[in-house]
């Protein structure tokens, strides 16, 4: 229920996530193992990684010298990594989870997610920018049968304690669940005051599948930010309530998000923004609050992933579901 703020969330196969996690996308090599260690210092107790952000090895030896220091145990931390498109193969698989697990110094995951939808060859350039339609593979819903069957396969052997997919629209986790064996624990996506996707919520908690929140400021650092996007973090009523609240605009954005129910992963290196993410779990907001948040939804998703599928014009269909996931709505 919105307006409860819970430290833990119990998953679908009653291994328990924490709330809140400290993100690492964009958290440069130099940069992040410092922020990893601050975060586990001041109190984090969950951080989200992937293989694709480069930086895993400098996150693993963070956690070694935590553990070795005593500030945490291992199971004291979740940890998530993520699989990238370029190992959608089903026999690639465990071989790029063993990477992860070899790169962070771990013996197992937490979670481990499908980081996208669309897959692309072994031979596609790590620099997005540069992916062409020679590099794209696509999405099928029968390749990713395969690729999540593989994914079930870790949980067998221990190397993973939970799977879930990641920027999975409703009709492709619905054609995912059609053959699963395992439901996915977790869909992590873009979430924001401004894009809320509430009708994607509602469905993953149709089915017992934890909705985490990515770039819940709205991601300010991302690729290809426009100076005419607006921007949660300026809105007048976000902030109203931050000076109501006596927080920060960020800070709302978080709570915000936190009183939904959701599992929220803010980004950052900066060790004072690391501590005041932390203190939005502390953040009560009242109905009131919640309503005029929730009024603020403009359906405005940020990251499109462009480079996932081949140029054309439906692109966007093609990565997004838009009407199909709306016609699916439409029948419940």
């Amino acid at each position: 229920m919105e307006g409860n703020v819970s430290e833990f969330i119990t998953l679908n196969n009653g291994h328990k996530i924490p709330s809140f996690g400290l993100g690492t996308w964009l958290s440069k090599p130099g940069e992040v193992g410092a922020a990893v260690e601050h975060a586990l210092k001041t109190g984090y107790r969950h951080i989200d990684c992937a293989q694709f952000y480069f930086n895993e090895k400098e996150i693993g030896d963070a956690l070694q010298r935590c553990f070795k220091d005593g500030v945490v145990t291992r199971d004291q931390v979740y940890i998530t990594s993520k699989l990238w498109c370029n190992d959608f193969a089903p026999e690639d698989v465990e071989a790029a989870c063993r990477v992860s697990l070899q790169n962070l110094q771990l013996d197992y995951l937490d979670l481990y997610l499908v980081h996208q939808v669309a897959g692309l060859k072994k031979d596609a350039p790590c620099d997005l920018g540069a992916v062409t339609d020679e590099h794209r593979l696509g999405y099928s819903p029968e390749n990713m049968a395969k690729t999540w069957e593989a994914m079930e396969k870790l949980v067998e052997k221990e190397l993973s304690r939970s799977i879930g997919i990641s920027n999975f629209t409703i009709t492709k986790t619905e054609n995912l669940l059609k053959t699963a064996k395992i439901v996915p624990a977790v869909n992590q996506v873009e979430c924001h005051p401004y894009f809320q996707q509430p009708k994607l919520k509602a469905y993953c908690d149709s089915k017992g599948i934890i909705f985490e929140v990515y770039a819940p400021l709205g991601s300010p650092s991302r690729f290809r930010k426009q100076d005419s996007d607006p921007d949660p973090l300026e809105d007048p009523v976000i902030k109203e309530i931050s000076i109501k609240h006596n927080a920060t605009a960020g800070q709302i954005c978080i709570a915000y998000q936190l009183h939904r129910g959701l599992v929220v992963i803010p980004k950052s290196v900066n060790p004072d923004r690391i501590r005041d993410n932390l203190k939005a779990t502390e953040v009560k907001l009242d109905a009131e609050d919640l309503q005029r948040l929730k009024a603020l939804d403009r359906n405005l998703r940020y990251l499109k992933f462009s480079w996932a599928v081949k140029e054309g014009p439906t692109r966007d269909e093609e990565i997004w579901n838009i009407s199909n996931d709306e016609a699916f709505v439409g029948q419940k």
